[in-house]
C-alpha cells in the first residue's frame, strides 16, 4: 500500500475540518469540524504506523488515546454549547462574544465604578478619598 493515498486522504480531511472551524457560525458544526480534524490525524496516525511496521504499533496506540481524548472533548463541549443554548437561546459563535450576563445591580470597571471587595481609595495624606472633602465615594472632584 502507498502511503500517498492514506495521507492526501487525511489532508483533504483535515482542510475540510479546518474550512468548518473558520467558517462556520454555529458551534455544533464547529465541533463536528474539530473532530473530522481529529480524524485526519487518526488516519494519519494508523498510516504511518502500517507504513513503518512498527512492532509495538505505538501509532494505533495514540489512535485509541485520541480517540478517547475526542469523545470526552465532545461530551464537555456539547454540554456548553447546551447550556449556552438554554441561556441566550442562540447557539451562534458570533453572538457569543460575553459569557458573562450583565445585570446592572452592580457596578462595572469599566463605568468607573470600583469592583465589589476592592479597598477605598486613598487620599495623599492616607486617608479614604470619602472622608475629604470635596470628593466623592469614586475619587472625583465634586464641582
Amino acid at each position: 500500500m502507498h502511503l500517498a493515498y492514506p495521507a492526501v486522504l487525511a489532508a483533504l480531511l483535515f482542510c475540510t475540518g479546518l474550512y468548518g472551524v473558520l467558517a462556520r457560525r454555529n458551534a455544533i458544526l464547529v465541533l463536528m469540524s474539530v473532530e473530522l480534524m481529529l480524524n485526519a490525524v487518526n488516519l494519519n496516525l494508523v498510516a504511518f504506523d502500517v507504513w513503518l511496521r512498527d512492532a509495538l504499533h505505538a501509532g494505533q496506540a495514540l489512535t485509541l488515546f485520541t480517540i478517547a481524548i475526542a469523545a470526552a472533548e465532545i461530551g464537555i463541549g456539547l454540554a456548553i454549547v447546551l447550556l449556552v443554548y438554554r441561556n441566550r437561546g442562540s447557539a451562534d459563535i458570533d453572538r457569543l462574544r460575553a459569557l458573562r450576563e450583565d445585570d446592572g445591580d452592580e457596578p462595572d470597571e469599566r463605568q468607573g465604578g470600583a469592583p465589589e471587595g476592592a479597598p477605598p481609595d486613598l487620599a495623599p495624606d492616607g486617608t479614604a478619598d470619602d472622608a475629604v472633602p470635596g470628593k466623592t465615594a469614586a475619587g472625583r472632584q465634586t464641582a
